[in-house]
């Protein structure tokens, strides 16, 4: 199905979100991409047709060719396959581009989310973070570096488990 005949460009929009929504990130499949903010929305313009737009979490992230990948067998499942996928680096990710929902997705599967607006809190050092396992806020880092490049290992003081936190930016 050619995608710019069949919809229009609001209904094509619509389609990509709804597709989207339900990809998970290969590193946390509790999110979806969408749920992270890496899609950060659908250019209509060009020259290829429409394109989504993507940004990795971090330049370098090793799961970027995954999530595209997944982004692409969505897309062509759903009856999209010409649409295309553009990775954008600028403006880069932050930690506010996950959504509410997201968040939430995070802390229930087991994860410290930031708040949003953190990054300079978190940089100085001076953030407080609750415990996703009993909501405690006697927390401590234990390490800048947790299971995955994009979080840090953190652990409760109060009912002792170690959890993952994503790293503000």
């Amino acid at each position: 199905m050619s995608t710019g005949a069949a919809l229009s460009e609001k209904a094509l929009r619509d389609r990509i979100d709804t597709v989207l929504a339900e990809v998970p990130d290969p590193e946390i499949p509790a999110v979806s991409v969408v749920d992270l903010g890496i899609v950060r929305g659908v250019e209509s313009e060009g020259a290829g047709g429409p394109s989504v737009i993507i940004t990795p979490t971090y330049t370098g992230c090793p799961a970027t060719i995954a999530i595209e990948l997944a982004i692409r067998v969505a897309l062509d499942e759903a009856g999209l396959a010409d649409v295309g996928i553009k990775t954008v680096l600028s403006p880069p990710w932050s930690t506010d581009m996950i959504s509410d929902a997201g968040r939430d997705k995070l802390r229930a599967y087991g994860i410290a989310p930031p708040p949003k607006g953190a990054e300079g809190r978190s940089l100085r050092g001076t953030d407080i973070v609750e415990c996703p396992q009993c909501g405690s806020t006697r927390t401590h880092e234990v390490s800048r570096f947790g299971s995955t490049p994009c979080k840090a290992l953190w652990q409760c003081s109060d009912c002792h488990e170690p959890f993952d936190r994503f790293k503000c930016h």
